[in-house]
């Protein structure tokens, strides 16, 4: 009977110890994942003060390009930042944030779209990827949602093809208010739009907030300068680097390096920045390769004043 007893008693011991290991075991865990949340909110806090230091770096240089864009000679350090998507670096003790901007006239606007210059759209469209025919189809799409009618381009579509989704609604007939509205549109999709890990999609080349008056040459993306009718690989690179040594004002500045292709591009082309900018500054902590990124569009005004028209943070992946 003593020996039934104590051999309870020793397993009910090593059942207590055994719940007391679990337990203690769990608590480790509970309190090493804690641990580590705890400084990966640290550090993507950090990264994220970091990113919003650089956008207001990004302001700054604005409202310095605003005084000394036009003066000449400027003196050195004084030279006003690029708006074409140059990336500047800024430091703060062992961390870092990067910025760039670029000016909103150098997009593709989406609502100054017409059916002759929708070319432009289905030309980045087929330069990154799509068919041609699936191009020209989007394009059509995207005209006929913007339009103030419910008549159908050839490839296009209104009310009737999108009231038969399963999940109904109307064409919109009038201007886009955001560029992710274009996911709304027939053939678009978030692959077009954002890009994927083979390539990049149309979203940053876009526009909803510049006004008509052509693709600004001198903040233009090289994507875009592409998309341009009669342009070439050369003539991107020439004007890229033309642009580069002094503003663009004319397009005989840029004939010697289009050539014949002057005349196809002269209906899209502009040489006047817009007053609305598109602002994406990414925070390092202690050299890291992953950061936080912040995208806002900064409307400067007159007086040195500015505001946001839009802040998204966090703003896609970060970058290097």
């Amino acid at each position: 009977m003593m020996g039934n007893e104590k051999g309870f008693a020793l397993l009910m011991v090593l059942w207590i110890m055994m719940i007391l290991m679990v337990i203690s075991l769990s608590f480790s865990l509970m309190t090493r994942t804690e641990t580590h949340a705890t400084l990966y909110f640290k550090e993507g806090t950090e990264n994220r003060f970091l990113a919003e230091a650089g956008v207001q770096r990004a302001v700054m240089e604005l409202l310095h390009r605003g005084v000394y864009k036009n003066k000449q000679p400027v003196l050195e350090g004084n030279e006003p930042v690029r708006v074409d998507g140059t990336r500047y670096t800024g430091r703060l003790g062992d961390d870092s944030y990067v910025f760039d901007i670029f000016d909103e006239s150098g997009k593709i606007s989406l609502n100054s779209l017409t059916d002759k210059s929708g070319v432009i759209m289905s030309n980045l469209l087929v330069n990154l990827g799509a068919r041609r025919e699936d191009a020209d189809a989007i394009v059509d799409a995207i005209l006929d949602w913007k339009d103030g009618d419910e008549l159908r381009r050839l490839n296009g579509a209104e009310s009737d093809y999108y009231m038969s989704l399963p999940n109904p609604y109307r064409s919109k007939n009038g201007a886009f208010d955001t560029v992710e509205e274009l996911l709304m549109v027939k053939g678009m999709t978030p692959e077009i739009l954002y890009g994927n890990s083979r390539q990049p999609g149309i979203f940053d080349f876009l526009t909803v907030r510049a006004r008509g008056g052509g693709i600004n040459v001198n903040s233009a993306s090289r994507e875009v300068l592409a998309a341009l009718p009669g342009m070439t690989d050369e003539a991107v690179d020439r004007i890229i680097e033309l642009r580069g040594l002094a503003e663009i004002k004319s397009q005989e500045e840029i004939k010697p390096a289009v050539g014949g292709g002057v005349a196809l591009m002269s209906p899209y082309i502009g040489f006047s920045e817009a007053n609305t900018y598109t602002v994406t500054a990414t925070g390092y902590k202690n050299g890291e390769k992953h950061g936080f990124t912040v995208k806002a569009g900064i409307t400067v005004e007159s007086n040195n004043k500015y505001r946001y028209t839009y802040y998204k943070s966090p703003a896609g992946s970060s970058r290097r």
